[in-house]
């Protein structure tokens, strides 16, 4: 089957196309900006890519065409594919045709830490010897690849809560039908799809109306908004995680140090098993629980998962270790709401103790740009020492009102250039600098890193 797929530079999308590859499909594909790092792993997997949407890429016709949800109408593509009458469907759905049929699907679904539980249950899983396949919205460092065949029966996806596509409105999820599902958290987020958080319960509604009464849900017992979406109705044995001080928890985490790295796991108060574990902060604590959680309705004794997560080596982007230039530990992360914000602060904190703490952010989501959570942002970075943020082009709210409870610690800057000189002027031996983008911030990290080693290097002249 020859498969080609438009916007096919995006993390889920070039998973799709990974998958396909695998499966022995021959795989084509296009996007408005083909570059590294995915241009170079779809090549690498010796997949053919088009620059653009030229409908030229269309002949010879393909077989299907799987169209990313971040094309619409207009797109000459995809007018093409309407217009000639070509087979096409979404990603979600190819994904469950082709790869998720007669598996035993676990999916990770919530507002927040998706990515960074499904790598761990990846991992669990892949560890216990059982070789699962994967697809997740980022790249876990034990496999270096966001996506995976695998062997069968198990595989794990990461369960978005986004829409499928121009012509299905409905969430990714609802087409994974999963045996395991894992509910982090319940927040409004995606502003420019949703209405309001109700509208998203009544998404996770309809992906609890697909799991069935011998699967498994592993829900945080100290979300309200989660348990307030499964009073609607839910057809499935429920186990609630969370830590020793949620109650309704028949699983807890009660964390051994102050980064909580290392943590016991409880069961209805009695120590199961004790984890050593490499992520810092209580919100993964909680994700590595609910993945052990997870991995264990699959077959996975916990001591044999708390030995995994010994041996996880976190995510690309969360949290993660870029460098340390003159002294100056610089990270990456992911996080672009308020409450992904406070954690990654708060995570980072229980680490450093009263070492200084820079925090670098781009409001760069949707969301973020209509002003959502702009009452919100000024307490999710006070755990900051110092905070630069980049002003968003376009947007109908200011920044610096926004930070101005911060006083004299918040910054706004409009240029990526100024920024990064002003956080390098700012920053000396120990400090501990946090880059915050679910983008790719117009290439400050890099211009950071290196503009601290020169910095350095004068200063030593």
């Amino acid at each position: 089957m020859h498969v080609h797929i438009l916007g096919i530079c995006g993390t889920f999308m070039g998973g799709i196309a990974a998958l396909a590859k695998a499966a022995g499909h021959r795989v084509t594909g296009s996007d408005q900006q083909v570059y590294p790092p995915m241009s170079d792993q779809l090549r690498a997997l010796g997949i053919e890519l088009v620059e653009g949407y030229d409908p030229a890429q269309l002949n010879p016709v393909p077989d299907v065409v799987v169209i990313g949800n971040a094309l619409s109408r207009g797109n000459p593509a995809v007018e093409a594919v309407l217009n000639q009458g070509i087979a096409y469907t979404s990603g979600p759905r190819w994904l469950a045709e082709h790869v998720l049929r007669d598996r035993w699907v676990l999916a990770i679904a919530g507002t927040h830490g998706k990515t960074t539980t499904s790598s761990m249950l990846a991992w669990i899983l892949d560890y216990a010897a059982l070789n699962p396949g994967f697809l997740i919205g980022g790249v876990p460092a034990n496999f270096g690849v966001t996506a995976r065949l695998g062997d069968e029966p198990f595989f794990v996806v990461e369960a978005d809560e986004y829409d499928t596509a121009f012509f299905d409105k409905r969430s990714k999820f609802v087409h994974y039908l999963p045996r395991t599902l894992v509910l982090n958290n319940l927040e409004f987020d995606h502003a420019d799809i949703f209405a309001d958080l109700d509208a998203i319960k009544w998404q996770f509604h309809q992906l609890m109306r697909t799991v069935p009464s011998q699967g498994l849900v592993v829900s945080n017992g100290a979300e309200s908004e989660l348990d307030d979406m499964l009073d609607q109705g839910c057809w499935t044995p429920v186990q609630r995680f969370g830590g020793v001080e949620c109650p309704q928890a028949q699983w807890q985490a009660r964390p051994l140090c102050a980064d909580c790295t290392e943590f016991e796991v409880l069961h209805k108060g009695q120590v199961i098993t004790r984890v050593q574990g490499t992520m810092p902060g209580r919100h993964n604590m909680n994700n590595a629980l609910a993945a052990m959680l997870a991995a264990r309705h699959a077959g996975v004794e916990l001591p044999t998962a708390a030995e995994a997560m010994a041996q996880f080596r976190g995510v690309k982007r969360r949290l993660e270790l870029l460098g340390k230039p003159a002294g100056v530990t610089v990270y990456d992360d992911f996080a672009h709401h308020p409450t992904a914000i406070t954690e990654s602060l708060a995570a980072l904190r229980a680490r450093v103790g009263k070492q200084r703490i820079l925090a670098v952010l781009e409001p760069r989501s949707n969301t973020m740009k209509q002003g959502v959570h702009k009452d919100q942002l000024a307490d999710a970075l006070d755990a900051a020492d110092l905070v630069w943020a980049m002003q968003p082009e376009g947007i109908q709210w200011s920044l610096a009102s926004a930070l101005s409870p911060l006083g004299d610690r918040a910054r706004v800057e409009t240029e990526v250039d100024e920024l990064v000189a002003r956080v390098v002027a700012e920053a000396r031996r120990g400090d501990h600098v946090l880059v915050m983008s679910n983008g790719g911030f117009g290439g400050l990290h890099g211009k950071l890193l290196s503009q601290l080693e020169q910095s350095a290097s004068g200063r030593a002249g």
